[in-house]
């Protein structure tokens, strides 16, 4: 149950590589009232010192001494993402609240063994889906919300750029690529989008274009579910130009943007002129021509919304010490997120790819 009290939460990170340093610890530090830095772990010696200096708190090689501790509220699980369900779990059984990096898994069966670990030890399990609170989408969505572009006919979303990659979230046995890696983002705003429902229809196809690994790194997949738009979702490493992230076709509109802006035009079909199907051939001949008076409105993000990770990072802190201290319903739940494994799951099971050679990997930091 959540401590009912105004103390900084009291937090343990396992990793301190990009996600575990850059994206946790550090914003930790920037919100001293509300989290402290216990301890880390890292397997990594030089990982440790530095943390060590920065953040003044224990470190650890082996993250099962940093579970074994009894003074924490909250572990934070940054680790390679092939171990977030194992060690997720593991925390929970501890007693810890935990905070999961995504992926949060990559089976449904493994993320409702996260679930029943959670509910078995009354602790919050938290996946860290901060692009739920992204600016750009919270704007998307009140916008179809209004009803202003009309029944949505299709959402493009394109998470894509030009990049060669060769670390070891190119590696299959890390659970890499880019649907597990960048893919949580974008899959958990659609099926936010779909109501948490998985769709009907799933087409997915993957190619190794850039990588030095064997895990792919473009991804396209199509979705529709029952009285649902058309979903076109594009996640891929070899898109020399590029795309904005959202792109909605309506019946009275469109839209279109991400994160540096965004712009939409519509029309009230209250005043646009009437018309009704013509069977006979059309005068002259012509086409069917007619003035539609288009609203176009634009959307800017505010100065603390341009640093996005940071403005995500501390929407989903600042919400999760309200869950923690006050006893908040979480935002951003491990069964919502369930759906989007089960889409994940269904696209790695419709694209089966050789894999190179196993090797053990250590258990630092993403």
């Amino acid at each position: 149950m959540p401590a009912k009290n105004n103390q900084p939460i009291r937090v343990g990170v396992l990793g301190q590589g990009r996600s575990g340093l850059d994206i946790h610890s550090r914003w930790f530090q920037r919100s001293p009232r509300k989290y402290r830095i216990i301890a880390v772990s890292d397997a990594l010696a030089d990982r440790r010192a530095r943390a060590q200096t920065e953040f003044k708190c224990d470190t650890y090689a082996d993250y099962r001494q940093l579970l074994a501790r009894e003074d924490l509220d909250l572990v934070v699980n940054a680790l390679p993402s092939h171990l977030h369900p194992a060690v997720s779990v593991e925390a929970l059984e501890a007693g810890h609240h935990v905070v999961c990096e995504k992926p949060l898994a990559w089976k449904v069966s493994e993320a409702d063994r996260m679930i029943r670990a959670a509910k078995k030890a009354r602790r919050i399990l938290a996946p860290f889906q901060q692009s739920r609170y992204a600016p750009y989408f919270q704007k998307v969505q009140q916008i179809i919300q209004s009803g202003v572009l009309g029944r949505i006919v299709q959402i493009n979303v394109s998470f894509s750029g030009f990049a060669r990659r060769w670390d070891w979230q190119t590696l299959q046995e890390c659970r890499g690529g880019n649907l597990l890696n960048t893919g949580p983002h974008p899959m958990d705003q659609i099926v936010c989008l779909l109501g948490f429902q998985m769709p009907e229809e799933i087409v997915c196809a993957f190619d190794r274009a850039n990588t030095y690994g064997d895990a792919e790194d473009h991804v396209k997949v199509l979705m529709r579910g029952k009285g649902q738009p058309l979903i076109d979702l594009e996640i891929s490493s070899c898109a020399s130009y590029s795309h904005d992230t959202y792109v909605v076709y309506g019946t009275q509109g469109g839209l279109s943007g991400g994160a540096r802006g965004m712009r939409w035009r519509y029309f009230d079909p209250r005043r646009a002129p009437k018309q009704q199907l013509i069977r006979s051939p059309l005068p002259g001949p012509s086409y069917c021509r007619e003035e539609l008076k288009f609203a176009e409105k634009t959307w800017q993000p505010s100065k603390a919304q341009q640093n996005l990770f940071g403005y995500m990072s501390r929407c989903f802190y600042d919400h999760l010490y309200q869950v923690l201290r006050a006893g908040a319903p979480l935002h951003v739940t491990p069964q919502q997120v369930r759906v989007q494994i089960a889409l994940i799951e269904e696209c790695h099971r419709q694209n089966e790819l050789s894999r190179l050679p196993a090797k053990g990997w250590p258990t630092g930091g993403k």
